[in-house]
């Protein structure tokens, strides 16, 4: 866990960012993105020389070149270890004359890093900024694979709490929820086509380590971890550069980090490809038919993103393959024919294992809009028997805009670090989710419906028009009714408007 000497040095950087002219919060991490692959470059170069004199052999793998460039510049000057002693004058010019060149050069080499950077673009406005930044960055350690994880998830978090581009971030517990539930093996093939900064891919490598240790020692293990398990795709250059950072500190060497639109014509040849998808797709958008890929209109002739890419999901995973992604509630109760076939789909044709509905503050400060998580399998045959539904009230933090902690660390997420608390459950509901949904076969199969979960019969998902929205099917009673919390109530209205809203979209798409 990343502690709190190393939290005020990067909240130090952050500030000198933005007292020196960048206050996008984006750009900001960027610039360190930028300036920590430097760094790390230097380290790898020195790494393959310590190498070369332990065996009286060449370098080998060398990322700097030896001797002088044509204008007779010493290469030397462009390693970390050498330009952060210069002064600042003399520094600036060797990073954003000489460096970021060379960067942009470095894309041949085939690693997804090394073709992210090519693009990679230096705004630090000032050369006093840069030995500033430079000089605090050479003092954090990243020898420390968790270290440097718990440094980029630091960073990251910067990005929500300044209330900008904060979509592109999944609260990271409740990432670790959905990897919980997934349980990826190592020969898992994993992706998310919204990776954004990579928060799932992250996560579930992270999981792989901890409950695989054998992946590491096992030479083929070893090769699929760093080169074949992990995919993701954004259309967004910037999310790609720090997604693939935040992977490579957190000890992933070459995972599959692309430009791509996941729903357009062009993205197709992935049909089948992957055996567990987790994603939080883009909510509330609208393709035109002609850019949308032909098979996922097929599918479900819509343009509503949020169902285009659950069909995207169904084309991605081989039979027999697991998901776990992120709805909008419209998605479980929608009117429209669209919504019915598609839920009446995963249903019917495949296996839907559960729907985890999250609290309305989930996502704040940057969205308010209610959600859930499905699970289900791909199986081109049927196998939904029982579904089962829990209703997540709590997720360790305050539900306003400030989300703040409602725990102690090592009492929060999904698997806390100490031995959970019980009487912590009123503000903790994922350790218990995650308990429960290993019990869905089983204990889960007795308990009524006017628990927190319960399971579904298949069939009586089927006579509700596939409904799968949790209030559908649980029981409330009397004196649980007269004293229900007002946030309940008002996300009960909310429910009711956006039905409201989804059969008024309806009408107008009918009445043309």
């Amino acid at each position: 866990m990343i502690t709190g000497d190393l939290k005020s040095r990067i909240d130090r950087i952050w500030d000198a960012f933005w007292s020196g002219g960048i206050s996008n919060p984006l750009e900001v991490i960027e610039q360190i993105t930028y300036l920590l692959f430097i760094r790390r470059l230097d380290d790898l170069h020195t790494l393959a020389e310590n190498k070369a004199n332990r065996t009286a052999k060449s370098v080998e793998n060398a990322v700097f070149p030896t001797g002088n460039n044509d204008q007779g510049q010493p290469w030397a000057d462009l390693r970390w270890s050498h330009f952060k002693d210069y002064d600042p004058a003399l520094m600036y010019d060797v990073v954003s004359n000489r460096v970021f060149p060379f960067l942009r050069t470095l894309g041949g080499d085939g690693s997804t890093y090394a073709h992210h950077m090519k693009d990679a673009r230096f705004t630090v406005p000032t050369p006093g900024l840069l030995a500033k930044v430079v000089d605090m960055l050479a003092d954090v350690p990243l020898v420390d694979r968790d270290t440097n994880g718990d440094l980029y998830e630091y960073m990251l978090g910067k990005i929500a709490s300044a209330g900008q581009n904060g979509q592109f971030r999944t609260p990271r517990h409740i990432i670790q929820l959905m990897v919980e539930i997934m349980a990826p093996g190592p020969r898992d093939v994993i992706v998310d086509p919204a990776a954004g900064t990579s928060g799932f891919l992250v996560a579930a490598g992270e999981y792989v380590r901890r409950e695989h240790p054998a992946v590491m020692h096992d030479a083929a293990l070893r090769e699929h971890f760093h080169h074949g398990m992990f995919h993701g795709y954004d259309f967004d250059n910037t999310m790609l550069r720090i997604g693939s950072m935040n992977m490579l500190l957190h000890g992933i060497e070459n995972p599959d980090i692309r430009y791509r639109d996941s729903l357009s014509e062009s993205a197709g040849g992935d049909a089948e490809k992957y055996t567990v998808v987790l994603a939080n797709p883009p909510f509330a958008g609208s393709l035109d038919y002609e850019t949308t890929a032909k098979d996922l209109l097929a599918m479900v002739k819509t343009k509503k993103t949020e169902l285009l890419f659950l069909a995207l999901f169904l084309r991605l995973l081989k039979p027999g393959g697991r998901a776990a992604v992120i709805v909008p509630d419209g998605v479980l109760f929608g009117s429209s024919n669209a919504h019915k076939a598609l839920r009446k789909a995963v249903v019917e044709d495949h296996k839907l294992d559960a729907v985890i509905k999250l609290p309305a503050g989930a996502f704040k400060p940057y969205a308010g809009v209610s959600t859930a998580i499905l699970v289900f399998t791909k199986t081109n045959s049927g196998g939904t028997d029982h579904v089962w539904f829990y209703d997540l009230q709590a997720d360790g933090w305050s539900l306003d805009d400030k989300r703040t902690p409602l725990l102690p660390d090592d009492q929060l997420g999904a698997v806390p670090s100490a031995p959970f608390v019980v009487d912590n459950h009123t503000k903790n509901n994922l350790p218990d989710a995650v308990d429960r949904w290993h019990q869905r076969t089983a204990s889960e199969q007795h308990r009524a419906r006017t628990a927190q979960s319960f399971t579904v019969p298949k069939d009586e998902i089927a006579m509700q028009g596939y409904d799968l929205s949790f209030n559908r099917y649980r029981e409330v009673i009397r004196d649980e009714v007269e004293h229900r919390a007002p946030a309940e109530i008002i996300a009960d209205i909310e429910v009711i408007e956006e039905e409201i809203r989804l059969g008024l979209d309806d009408l107008k798409a009918m009445l043309g």
